[in-house]
């Protein structure tokens, strides 16, 4: 995938969940939104899906910063973060890889501002695993 990375998690869902958003909290993210996409299925369509959850996280320093070289950058903000449940059981946890998306914005400071984001949620990744 080349705008993403991600790892397998063997716990059950909702502790995937937790897990993720502290190890996020431990590299300096708040997750903004919470997108569980398998109740809006359900409500919209009457469609039943295994659990998948976006989480919009957000570090508000890196943020201010890429903000502040590119009011417009808000436009590919924030970093989702999936957690799904596969069909074996097994959990999935996917990071929006920052570095590829914010290859579209042409702006000073801004491929080594995503290149720190990617770091850091390579290390949520590490330490999910």
């Amino acid at each position: 995938m080349s705008y993403g990375f991600s790892t397998t998690v063997k716990t059950n869902f909702d502790d995937a969940i937790e897990k993720v958003t502290a190890a996020l909290q431990e590299e300096g993210f708040g997750v903004l939104t919470e997108i569980n996409v398998k109740a809006v299925m359900k409500k919209k369509l009457d469609v039943d899906k295994r659990p998948y959850t976006i989480l919009g996280a957000c570090n508000p320093v890196l943020a201010n910063q890429a903000i502040s070289a590119e009011p417009d950058i808000g436009l590919l903000l924030p970093c989702n973060v999936l957690v799904r449940e596969e069909e074996n059981g097994d959990v999935t946890v996917a990071f929006m890889d920052p570095a590829a998306v914010l290859t579209l914005v042409d702006k000073d400071g801004i491929p080594e501002l995503a290149g720190e984001v990617k770091e850091r949620l390579q290390r949520v990744m590490k330490s999910i695993s």
